[in-house]
């Protein structure tokens, strides 16, 4: 977790590029391993269990499976949870923030921060209607 401190660290970008992860829960994670305490604890519960790796959905005919998907600004046709859902349910993994691992932006009116570093970083991006076509073949 040290390097994730590191804000222009590769480490850090990870962290924030976990969906629901933003740069103030991203700190506040950071500050947590920073204390030798919580590191014990944690020790401990790893002592007692075995974390398992989350099993992706089997859809193998599906244009974004394996991809990361991030939606931002305004969607007009169902909402954004409906959208990660369907997302998820054809094998794509939502994340709440762009970074070089992220493979299609699909933005939306009021889209902004997001929409710029996408175009910055050279990620593909494509509006609702765009989407929908994508996901339906």
């Amino acid at each position: 977790m040290q390097a994730a401190g590191d804000l222009s660290s590769e480490t850090w970008g990870d962290l924030i590029s976990i969906d629901g992860i933003g740069e103030v829960v991203a700190r506040a994670i950071v500050e947590f391993y920073k204390e030798p305490r919580n590191l014990e604890v944690v020790g401990r519960l790893l002592a007692e269990v075995t974390p398992q790796d989350a099993e992706a959905p089997v859809v193998s005919s599906s244009p974004v499976v394996g991809k990361t998907v991030v939606f931002t600004g305004s969607l007009e046709k169902m909402t954004r949870d409906e959208a990660k859902a369907k997302a998820e349910s054809l094998g794509a993994k939502v994340a709440g923030s762009v970074s070089k691992k992220t493979d299609i932006v699909v933005a939306g009116p009021g889209a902004g921060s997001k929409l710029d570093k996408a175009r910055e970083l050279g990620v593909q991006t494509m509006d609702e209607d765009e989407w929908l076509a994508l996901i339906a073949g």
